[in-house]
């Protein structure tokens, strides 16, 4: 019996995750430069997420940022697989158990220096980048394919990077 067939889909109608997909490639260091807002990454500024194996061949994923209000650095850890092949950016992360969502990484530039991450629906979405900025061409790009595929870009939050 195929397993994916009992899982939600986890990816919004219309997204194509990237493939060829190099998973080695993608570990390491991102900064987040916009993101939908949701309440696990509220009031959060100077957002990371760092990607690295864990010893079962799952990512280990560590997102960290700085709370406005508290005044303090968060970080949250979790771990991502992969939904299907792994030359297929579609994986599903867990910061809660057994709970699972979508990221899907569905735009990334030839030297996975930028990437377009969907969640599982309409309300999550975030632009990655290698760099505590991105190009104002990936930009629109990136925000071009998001409204494509129907994400309203007008409420993103676009995260400062001024602090380590």
């Amino acid at each position: 019996m195929n397993k994916n067939i009992l899982l939600p889909t986890l990816l919004p109608k219309g997204a194509n995750p990237v493939s060829p997909f190099e998973k080695e490639r993608y570990l390491g260091l991102w900064y987040e430069i916009a993101r939908k807002d949701f309440k696990f990454e509220r009031n959060l500024n100077n957002t990371t997420a760092e990607y690295s194996l864990n010893e079962d061949g799952s990512i280990k994923v560590v997102n960290r940022g700085y709370n406005t209000v508290k005044e303090e650095w968060t970080q949250a850890i979790g771990k991502a697989k992969f939904v299907g092949d792994e030359t297929t950016a579609r994986l599903k992360v867990s910061f809660f158990g057994p709970f699972y969502s979508g990221y899907n990484v569905i735009a990334l530039d030839v030297d996975y220096r930028y990437a377009l991450i969907a969640g599982k629906d309409l309300d999550l979405l975030w632009i990655l980048s290698r760099e505590t900025t991105v190009p104002d061409e990936i930009k629109d790009q990136y925000l071009q394919l998001a409204e494509e595929i129907g994400y309203d870009t007008s409420d993103l939050i676009w995260v400062e990077h001024n602090q380590k």
